[in-house]
C-alpha cells in the first residue's frame, strides 16, 4: 500500500482537476448563453451560479464579471486558477507517481491561468481562453489515461476525479429540477445551456434526438450507463476503484468506502425514472451528494487517516 500523503496528494489532484474543468464549462456556457439578451440566458446564468454556491452574484455583477471571477479569483479557493495551483502544488509532491507528459501539461496550463496576462487574454477572447482551458484539461486527463500505469497511482487518481464529478453534476440537476416553487427549469435554450454545462448535449442528441425535455435530461444525466459523466457512471467508476484498492490494502484493514460506494451503485443501477418521478429528484440527488462525502470520509480514515497502530506490525 502506498503512503498516505501520496495517497491523499492523487486524490486531490483528481479532484481539483476536474472542478476546474466543471468550472471553465459553466463559465464559457454562461457566457454565451448571456448574448442574446433574453430572459433564457438570465436562467442559464442563475444555473451556473446557484451550481457553484452563488446564486446572488447574477443580480450583483455582470455576467462577464461573474464569469472572470469563477475563473481567476485568486482569493476564491473553488476557482478555476486556485483549482489548477492546487492540482499543481499536489502534482509536484508526488511528481515521482506521475509521467512527465501528465506533469508538463499541467505545468503549461498552470502558467497560462497564473500569467500577468491572463486577466487581458481573458477579457479580450473569453470564449478563446475558457475553450483552450477546457482542451488543456482533456489533455491533461488524456496524458494520464495513456502514459501512466494504471495501478494504486492512477486509482486514486481516478477515484477523486469520478467523486468530484459525482457531486459537480448532482448539484447541478438539484439546482433544476430540486422541488423549489418556481425554481423548476423548463425553458428550451436553458435546458439546452444546462446540457452544455454537463458537455452532454450531443451524447444526449443522439439518445433522444431533438426532444429537450426535463424527463429526458434527468433519466440520462442520472441513469446512462455508458455516458462517462452521468451520475450513475460515475459511482460505479467510484466502486470499481475502490474495489481495486481495497484489494491491494492489507488483511484487516477497514473496507468501508467501497461498501458506501457499492450500495450506491446499486441504488441508482436499480433505481429508475419513475422512481425518481415518484419520490422527486430532489431526495436522490441530495442521497448522492451525501454519500459522496461519506465515502470521501471513509477513504480518508481507510487509506490517509488511519490510527498508526494498524500499519504496524503486531
Amino acid at each position: 500500500m502506498m503512503l498516505a500523503r501520496v495517497a491523499d496528494s492523487l486524490y486531490w489532484l483528481g479532484r481539483y482537476i476536474e472542478r476546474a474543468e466543471h468550472l471553465s464549462r459553466l463559465s464559457s456556457v454562461m457566457l454565451n448563453a448571456t448574448l442574446d439578451q433574453t430572459d433564457s440566458g438570465v436562467q442559464a446564468v442563475w444555473i451556473a451560479l446557484s451550481a457553484v454556491g452563488e446564486p446572488d452574484m447574477s443580480s450583483a455583477v455582470g455576467s462577464f464579471e461573474a464569469a472572470e471571477a469563477l475563473v481567476l479569483d485568486r482569493t476564491d479557493p473553488n476557482s478555476v486558477v486556485s483549482s489548477l495551483a492546487l492540482a499543481r502544488e499536489n502534482a509536484r509532491q508526488v511528481r515521482d507517481q506521475i509521467t512527465t507528459e501528465t506533469w508538463e501539461r499541467l505545468n503549461l496550463l498552470y502558467l497560462k491561468v497564473t500569467d500577468p496576462d491572463a486577466a487581458r487574454e481573458f477579457a479580450e477572447g473569453s470564449t478563446t481562453f475558457l475553450h483552450d482551458v477546457i482542451a488543456d484539461l482533456h489533455l491533461f486527463k488524456g496524458a494520464a489515461d495513456t502514459t501512466m500505469s494504471h495501478g494504486e497511482s492512477w486509482r486514486f487518481m481516478m477515484l477523486g476525479m469520478y467523486l468530484e464529478r459525482a457531486q459537480l453534476v448532482s448539484r447541478l440537476l438539484e439546482v433544476c429540477f430540486a422541488e423549489t416553487p418556481g425554481r423548476q427549469i423548463n425553458d428550451h435554450i436553458a435546458l439546452v445551456s444546462l446540457l452544455r454545462m454537463a458537455c452532454a448535449l450531443e451524447p444526449y442528441l443522439r439518445v433522444y434526438t431533438a426532444e429537450i425535455e426535463p424527463r429526458h435530461i434527468l433519466e440520462f444525466l442520472v441513469f446512462d450507463e455508458d455516458f462517462p459523466r452521468s451520475i450513475r457512471f460515475s459511482t460505479s467508476q467510484i466502486e470499481a476503484n475502490l474495489s481495486a484498492l481495497a484489494r491491494r490494502a492489507e488483511a484487516g484493514e477497514r473496507a468501508g468506502p467501497e461498501r458506501i460506494a457499492g450500495r450506491l451503485k446499486a441504488r441508482l443501477q436499480y433505481a429508475d425514472i419513475q422512481e425518481l418521478e415518484s419520490q422527486g429528484a430532489g431526495a436522490l440527488l441530495t442521497t448522492v451528494v451525501n454519500e459522496c462525502a461519506r465515502i470521501h470520509e471513509a477513504i480518508y480514515e481507510t487509506f490517509v487517516a488511519y490510527p498508526l497502530e494498524t500499519r504496524l506490525p503486531a
